[in-house]
């Protein structure tokens, strides 16, 4: 441990001691009541309707399926749930949904200062894990009490208000927002001096494609996915099958897991930040935010199947594993504003849509893991969850970096 915590006077932790006693000369400036703050919890928001309007067409099909199945022969009637889930999965996996990741990080090469882009990221991005949880929560009794398509109505609803608000209160930088305050508008752009290049940046395929560090992230969050869509689609249909309890029950308790996620979500960036602010290095602080939220995680999932027999020990483990999972937003999934801010909306839309391609193969594979052997099946697909993701991680220790990368530094051009 004695090597994770070790202090070396690096290019990175000289810059983030500028941008911590910047941020000590302007104690003034708002937080919470902040515009940055504010565009943030609207990201969140965002994030939330982006999510739940994609669980619910898992919990939607199954009632669909159901209330159709008197017009069904007998094959039919027979088709698995977990390939339902799979369909689904694959439906909410359009490539629009790696852009939205990555317009959402395109802000924050603006409106994120250094020493507070960790928790500003990690409030946008809790709402992911709160979108699931609610959408498991009111997905079925929507469906019971109203009828499927309100289902869609609803959160089909939330997303215009989210365009709304976007439209209305969300700008590309702190200087053409109208109603910033000055002293926050100064303190945006006096942290932000080192790292902001107002020049139009040219972007360096050939180099970022040969970057590992850029790769160490697409197959971490690749890896992290596979590990987050198996909880996302399963973790209902597993304390179904195990448990036998009913679904209303299994709502709250599917829910459940994504909601400690949440919580884990928002306090996680205000450690890393905190730890950022005791001189650990920067690399050292994404790194161990992954660990925290890969490793453990993986390894209370392959547990599970072993405990079967305690009811409480099973639901508390699914719920501590679902909830580390969130610490890799303070590590992986902002990594590239740290080794190209210049650069750090396309490098995350890239690997984020890389990432999403596990929402495709996950479901698709695990579900055929299942049909194949149910007795083993639950223990197969936990722990090739548990290999793929200890697999990412490990590349992403070796060959991942928090500096900037030389091709993503701005180019001054002179004449002798």
């Amino acid at each position: 441990m004695a090597s994770l915590v070790e202090l070396k006077p690096t290019a990175e932790n000289s810059k983030f001691s500028q941008d911590i006693q910047t941020e000590k000369k302007l104690r003034k400036v708002p937080t919470l009541c902040s515009t940055r703050y504010g565009i943030a919890f609207i990201i969140h928001f965002c994030n939330f309707t982006l999510k739940a309007q994609s669980v619910i067409l898992n919990i939607t099909m199954v009632t669909m399926v159901n209330s159709n199945r008197s017009q069904m022969n007998g094959s039919a009637k027979r088709l698995p749930v977990d390939l339902l889930d799979g369909l689904n999965d694959t439906v909410k996996s359009f490539p629009m949904r790696g852009s939205a990741f990555g317009g959402q990080f395109a802000l924050w090469e603006k409106w994120g200062p250094p020493c507070e882009r960790s928790r500003l990221c990690t409030i946008a991005l809790s709402g992911m894990p709160l979108g699931i949880s609610i959408a498991i929560l009111l997905g079925g009794v929507i469906s019971q009490a109203l009828g499927w398509p309100f289902a869609f109505y609803i959160f089909g609803s939330l997303g215009c208000v989210c365009c709304i608000l976007w439209f209305v209160l969300v700008y590309d930088d702190p200087a053409s927002h109208p109603w910033i305050s000055v002293t926050e508008k100064e303190y945006i752009r006096s942290s932000m001096t080192q790292q902001v290049s107002f020049s139009k940046p040219c972007l360096p395929v050939k180099a970022i494609l040969r970057s590992l560090p850029f790769w160490s992230m697409c197959l971490c969050g690749f890896s992290h996915q596979w590990f987050v869509n198996t909880l996302v689609a399963y973790t209902p249909t597993y304390i179904s099958s195990v448990f036998n309890v009913n679904i209303r029950e299994n709502g709250f308790l599917s829910a459940l897991p994504f909601l400690a996620a949440w919580v884990v979500g928002v306090l996680g960036g205000q450690l890393t930040d905190f730890l950022l602010t005791k001189n650990f290095r920067l690399v050292t602080v994404r790194k161990l935010a992954t660990v925290l939220g890969t490793f453990p995680p993986s390894a209370f999932l392959v547990g599970l199947p072993y405990l079967t027999s305690s009811y409480i020990t099973s639901i508390a483990l699914l719920t501590i594993a679902c909830g580390l999972c969130p610490f890799c937003q303070s590590g992986i999934y902002i990594n590239a504003l740290d080794i190209a801010p210049r650069h750090a909306s396309f490098l995350m839309g890239a690997s984020r849509g890389f990432a999403q391609a596990a929402a495709i193969l996950s479901p698709t594979v695990c579900g055929f893991i299942l049909t194949q052997d149910l007795e083993y099946g639950w223990k197969n697909v936990f722990l090739l969850a548990f290999a793929i993701n200890l697999a990412g991680l490990i590349f992403y220790l070796i060959f991942g970096k928090a500096d900037v990368q030389d091709w993503a530094k701005e180019r001054k051009l002179t004449r002798l």
